[in-house]
Parts: structure tokens; C-alpha cells; sequence
């Protein structure tokens, strides 16, 4: 039986998974494609390039007519870049690391839906109070950047104080064991970040792929060496979870140390595509991915892979 929740009928789509916003990995090819699959597809642009925004807009509308939308860093984009997108009717804007509050009459006015990614409760009232749409409960076992809270007890006590705001719940997540226990927790969804990397339509390259598929959990780490080597505006509270390499190993605990010669070496290394330096964000969840398949595909083996989960689950109730 079709997974049918809030999210869905929000959206008209077929199944409750949505695709991370992830900067740098989720241009508009790989949000059609989530869309084309039944899911929910998010460009991830940052703070906003307006340029990039409209190209990577254009791919998605050129390749879907299901729905689909945009995240932005919160902390980073500015009005202009947010007309821009909202020029695009994309069905949903996410805000993400940062207070929602300057943004979210303007997204609402537009009559588009409005998604805010929370990393504690605080975050998560402000979301509520701004009038978000759905609230998306991120816990730190994801890929990227993020707040302290684990996702298996933060979604419930977000779900509790949502009323009837549908919840999404992210982090840990890549398959459909991990979107029915979310459903479970009475999340109308899960996003997915880092599974989604490992498919043809991510905006990244072979050895990136290479490199998510054959690490563990205990190849990622998470703190601030890569936003301070980069010199990234991050606020602090948000470290990002990456897999390690020999940069990050050296200097994830000295970043105090990390001074002009050592950031300018980083970002030489970045430029020149050195894996010692280049950071690859992934979440916990890579454990559970072991092939690239196509994102739409893998949209309906997710669901599909849920729907088993819970009937499992109801046997044994």
C-alpha cells in the first residue's frame, strides 16, 4: 500500500522522501530526478549564486513537471538571490542555519510552500513561530553541516510540538528502514542526503562516488578545520560531518593553529582536486551504500523497502 502521509498530499507526490539541498551536490538534474522518481527533489544553492540558481532551475523544469524546489544557507542568501528563485516557481524554498524570520513572509507571500531545517527545539519553535509549512528535524548523524541533537530523539520531540505541521526527519538516513522508522516516530517523511550522492545525477565526480561507497560510519568525522581552513562565514554552532582524510586528521582538533600558511595550503590543495584536502561530506548512513543507482530508481525502492519495514513492524505490534 502506498505510503501516504501529510507530506505527500501537501505536495501531490508519491512517496514521502525528499532529497537533501546539499550544496555542491544537488544541482537540477538530480532534484528532476527525485521528482521523476515520486519524490520531493531540492536544488541545493547555498547562499545563492543568481546565475547558478537560474541555470540549475532551468535543468529541473527542462526535466520534470512534478514538484520540486530550492534550499538556501539562511545565514548566507540575500533578498536578491531569493526573488530569483522565487521567480522560478519552485514549489518549496528550504531555509536551513539561521533564523528564518527575514525571509519567510516573502516565500509565503509568493504561495510557495516553506520548509525550515531545525537542529534543536529552540530552532525549532522560531520555525513555528515564522509559520513554516514543514519543519525538517536534521540530527548530527548527517553528512554536511548541523546542530548537536541525535536524530531518533529529536524527531518525536519536534513531531510533539509541530501540531499539525508535518515534521520531515533527516540524519542517519539512507534507506527504507530508515523512512519507515521516521514514519514511525511520526515524522511525514525523511530526507535523504547522503544516499543521494551516490547516484549519476549528483553534481559529483567518480572518486567522490568511489570514496562514499566504500566508507564506514567511522570514516566520517565532524567539526570545524574544513568552514576554517575555507574560510567559510559558518556560524560555530553547526560543525560539518565529512569523511576524514589526511587535512582533516591533521587539524580537526587544532584549529586554533590553523593560521595563514595551513589555509592557504588547504585551499591550494582544494583548487588542484587533492583528496588530501578536498572535504566530501557524508553522514553516518554511509554504511548502507554500496552501489550508484540512478536517484529516480532509487526513490521507489526506498518506499517500496518501507512499506516492507512496516508491515514487519505490524506483525510483531
Amino acid at each position: 500500500m502506498p505510503l501516504r502521509t501529510a507530506l505527500t498530499e501537501m505536495f501531490g507526490i508519491e512517496h514521502p522522501v525528499v532529497l537533501a539541498p546539499m550544496g555542491g551536490v544537488a544541482g537540477g538534474a538530480l532534484a528532476a530526478a527525485v521528482s521523476e522518481g515520486g519524490g520531493l527533489g531540492l536544488i541545493g544553492a547555498g547562499s545563492g549564486n543568481q546565475r547558478w540558481v537560474e541555470r540549475e532551475c532551468g535543468i529541473a523544469k527542462a526535466a520534470t513537471s512534478r514538484p520540486w524546489g530550492i534550499g538556501f544557507l539562511t545565514w548566507g542568501v540575500t533578498p536578491e538571490v531569493l526573488e530569483a528563485a522565487i521567480d522560478q516557481s519552485p514549489s518549496a524554498i528550504m531555509l536551513s542555519f539561521g533564523d528564518p524570520a527575514p525571509f519567510a513572509d516573502t516565500i509565503s507571500a509568493a504561495g510557495i510552500a516553506l520548509m525550515v531545517q531545525v537542529s534543536s527545539m529552540d530552532e525549532t519553535r522560531r520555525a513555528l513561530d515564522v509559520g513554516a509549512d514543514v519543519v525538517v528535524a536534521q540530527g548530527m548523524e548527517a553528512g554536511g553541516h548541523g546542530g548537536g541533537r541525535a536524530t531518533l530523539p529529536f524527531v518525536p520531540a519536534v513531531v510533539d510540538i509541530a501540531g499539525s505541521t508535518p515534521v520531515l526527519a533527516a540524519g542517519g538516513i539512507a534507506d527504507g528502514r530508515g523512512l519507515a522508522a521516521a514514519l514511525a516516530l511520526g515524522a511525514a517523511g525523511a530526507m535523504l542526503g547522503t544516499r543521494f550522492e551516490a547516484t549519476p545525477e549528483a553534481l559529483l565526480d567518480a572518486d567522490e562516488v568511489k570514496a562514499i561507497l566504500t566508507a564506514e560510519a567511522s570514516d566520517t568525522t565532524r567539526g570545524r578545520a574544513v568552514d576554517i581552513a575555507a574560510g567559510a562565514d559558518w556560524p560555530a554552532q553547526y560543525p560539518a560531518r565529512t569523511l576524514r582524510n589526511r587535512f582533516i586528521d591533521e587539524w580537526q582538533d587544532r584549529v586554533a593553529e590553523l593560521d595563514d600558511a595551513v589555509r592557504q595550503e588547504y585551499r591550494a590543495g582544494v583548487e588542484r582536486r587533492d583528496f588530501d584536502y578536498v572535504p566530501i561530506w557524508a553522514g553516518e548512513a554511509v554504511d548502507l551504500i554500496a552501489e550508484q543507482e540512478s536517484a529516480s530508481v532509487l526513490v521507489g525502492r526506498i518506499a517500496e523497502q518501507a512499506e516492507r519495514a512496516l508491515a514487519v513492524a505490524g506483525k510483531h505490534a
